[in-house]
C-alpha cells in the first residue's frame, strides 16, 4: 500500500460530499448507476477483479481502472468480507430534489417516518431501487447516507433518490400512511405518484404525519402478530403497487 493511496483515502474520508462504498457489491452498483467513484481499494486486487469478472463483467474495466492494493485494516474500522472499499461523490442534492418533485411521477416515493435502524433503511433503499420507486426520503435525525445505510443498501442509493426531509418539505402527492387502523391495502389501487409512509415497528406512524395522510392503509396480518419488519412492509406495499413490468 503506497503512502499516496493512504493520504488520498484519508483526505477523502474527511471531505464533505464523498460517500464510503463498503464492499464490492456497493462499488458494483454505484458504477452501474453512474456514480463518480474517486478511489477504490482492495485487500487482494486479483481476487476483486476475479469477483468483478464473475459477477459484474459490465463494470470490470472500471473496477480495473480504479482499483489499488491496500491493507484495508489500516483504512477502515471494519473490513467487508469482499475486501473492497471505495469513495464516491454523493449525488447532487438539488437534482435529487427535482426528481422527487417532478410531476407527474411514474412511481411512488417511500417515506420513512423517524426510522431508527440503519440496516433497515438500507434494505428499504435496496427494495426501492429494485421496484423502480422514485426515491426514499426519511424524517428524523437518522442520516439516510450514513455508511452503514449505504452498506446495507449495497450501493443502490445511486439507483434511486435518497434524501432527508421535514414535514414541510415532503414531495407533493397523495399520502398513504401505513397504519393498523387503515383500510386493507388489497382493496386499494396505489397511484404512481403516491407517497407511501411507514413508521417504526415500535411506534408506528407519528401523529403529525398521520394527520397529514390522505389515506390510512393497513397490511393483512394474522391476529396477535404485532408488526412486520420495516423492509417487509415496504416490500409488500411496493409489490401491491407493482414494479417494472417484463419487457
Amino acid at each position: 500500500m503506497s503512502d499516496e493511496t493512504v493520504r488520498e483515502w484519508q483526505a477523502g474520508l474527511e471531505q464533505d460530499g464523498l460517500v464510503l462504498l463498503d464492499g464490492f457489491h456497493a462499488l458494483k452498483h454505484a458504477l452501474r448507476f453512474g456514480a463518480d467513484v474517486r478511489i477504490a481499494v482492495a485487500q487482494d486486487p486479483g481476487a476483486a477483479l476475479a469477483l468483478a469478472a464473475q459477477l459484474a463483467p459490465d463494470v470490470l474495466d472500471d473496477v480495473r481502472r480504479l482499483l489499488r492494493p491496500a491493507d484495508l485494516r489500516g483504512l477502515l474500522a471494519r473490513v467487508h468480507p469482499t475486501g473492497v472499499a471505495a469513495l464516491a461523490v454523493r449525488p447532487d442534492a438539488a437534482r435529487g430534489r427535482a426528481l422527487l418533485d417532478r410531476r407527474p411521477r411514474s412511481a411512488p416515493v417511500v417515506v420513512l417516518d423517524n426510522p431508527r435502524n440503519l440496516g433497515n433503511v438500507g434494505a428499504v433503499v435496496r427494495l426501492a431501487a429494485g421496484f423502480g420507486a422514485t426515491g426514499v426520503v426519511t424524517r428524523g435525525d437518522l442520516d439516510p447516507w450514513h455508511p452503514n445505510v449505504v452498506r446495507a443498501g449495497a450501493g443502490l442509493h445511486y439507483a434511486t433518490t435518497v434524501d432527508r426531509v421535514t414535514l414541510d418539505t415532503l414531495p407533493e402527492g397523495p399520502l398513504y400512511a401505513l397504519d393498523p387502523e387503515g383500510e386493507d391495502i388489497r382493496a386499494l389501487a396505489l397511484p404512481d405518484d403516491a407517497l407511501l409512509a411507514f413508521g417504526s415497528e415500535r411506534h408506528g406512524i407519528s401523529p403529525e404525519l398521520r394527520a397529514r395522510a390522505d389515506h390510512l392503509v393497513s397490511l393483512p396480518m394474522r391476529p396477535q402478530v404485532s408488526s412486520y419488519n420495516l423492509a417487509t412492509s415496504v416490500a409488500m406495499s411496493l409489490f401491491h403497487w407493482g414494479g417494472p413490468k417484463a419487457g
